[in-house]
């Protein structure tokens, strides 16, 4: 396997425990430091990890020690901390979106290009078994030829559990740029790239308030829903939503000439897959057939080492993540003129992940 991928996190966030934590058991990374502008944030994760050492951001940049850095910062950072990575010469795994548009995401790819580095992107929820498991069943054309589908989520806002949930309604917040990521690279893979969407959008309140009690503005779209149009031919309908309680619809169904395909949360990443046929008139759980079993967050930086060791492209791409970021952009671009917009990007749909314990199995 040779040497492991050197794993440097700028960004101790929320989120940064449970990629810790799981880099730490998959053999082909090794976390080495962590660095976030808040020096408290950064020692208080590397405590808990036996040998990572909590830098200044700007001396992880420069580490020989860091091979690849882990971006965890706020998505209005995304792209400044990608490219002062790779003008380091290190690799980029980077949390979603890729930027907050595609203008800045197109400097990442550039920027990425012209130092020989790669840049790969969450989310990686789309390797686990539930979504590959769909994507195989679908393969197999277990449910014909896919017509259709629908993508739905919906929560009342993360304010209610997050202790600084601003960043979530700033530019690159909000329901779309946040979850949208999760169902829309679901649905790429299960369907194919998206040729063009219409759509619309509201912002309901105005305000939202903090856990301790501070009011801040919404900057972005709250509710958002729309329809897309895939390469393929198949529709889908999306409703992504800040500003609803519950709903009983399932996250992603797929529906094709011979039956239909009920898919798990692709916020996680295993869930059960159940497959209704016209022949049999009965639902179906299916075994696990496809994707990396017990995975968790940080397995895309796992598969990013597996991939560079191999001359591959990693299966959480930049070229995936950039054209899921245009038909987001274009989704609200729609939203607001009321017209069908053209998708102006497409992408390479990644390979199937076999069923593999980890990225090194695949």
């Amino acid at each position: 396997m040779g040497e492991p991928l050197t794993v440097g996190i700028v960004g101790a966030g929320k989120i940064s425990a449970a990629y810790a934590g799981t880099l730490a058991q998959l053999p082909g990374v090794r976390l080495t430091r962590v660095a976030d502008l808040d020096a408290g944030r950064a020692a208080a994760l590397a405590a808990d990890l036996p040998g990572v050492l909590p830098v200044p951001p700007d001396e992880l940049l420069t580490s020989a020690d860091v091979d690849a850095v882990l971006n965890l910062t706020v998505p209005r950072a995304h792209a400044t901390v990608a490219l002062a990575a790779l003008a380091a010469g290190k690799h980029v795994y980077g949390e979603k979106p890729l930027a907050t548009g595609t203008a800045e995401a197109a400097t990442v790819l550039a920027a990425a290009a012209s130092a020989g580095r790669t840049v790969a992107c969450a989310p990686d929820t789309v390797l686990g078994t539930g979504l590959q498991t769909a994507r195989a069943s679908l393969a197999a054309g277990d449910i014909g030829t896919p017509v259709a589908a629908t993508a739905f989520m919906v929560t009342p806002g993360h304010e209610r559990w997050h202790p600084s949930p601003q960043f979530y309604y700033e530019p690159g917040g909000g329901p779309l740029y946040d979850m949208g990521p999760y169902y829309l690279t679901a649905l790429v893979h299960l369907l194919g790239p998206v040729r063009r969407v219409t759509g619309l959008a509201s912002t309901p309140r105005p305000t939202r308030t903090t856990l301790d009690g501070v009011t801040f503005p919404v900057e972005v779209a709250t509710h958002v829903t729309g329809a897309l149009e895939h390469a393929s031919g198949a529709l889908t309908t999306l409703m992504m939503s800040f500003d609803a309680w519950t709903g009983r619809l399932p996250r992603i169904e797929v529906y094709g000439t011979e039956g239909t395909l009920n898919v798990p949360d692709p916020n996680g990443f295993a869930g059960d897959v159940h497959r209704f046929t016209g022949a049999t008139q009965e639902w179906t759980k299916l075994p696990d057939l496809a994707g990396y079993r017990d995975a968790a967050r940080g397995y895309g930086v796992a598969d990013l080492a597996r991939a560079l060791r191999t001359g591959t492209p990693p299966r959480a791409s930049a070229d995936l993540a950039y054209h899921v970021l245009d038909v987001m952009e274009s989704l609200l671009s729609a939203a607001t003129t009321g017209t069908t917009t053209e998708v102006a990007s497409t992408c390479t749909v990644p390979p199937l992940v076999p069923l593999a314990a980890d990225p090194d199995d695949a």
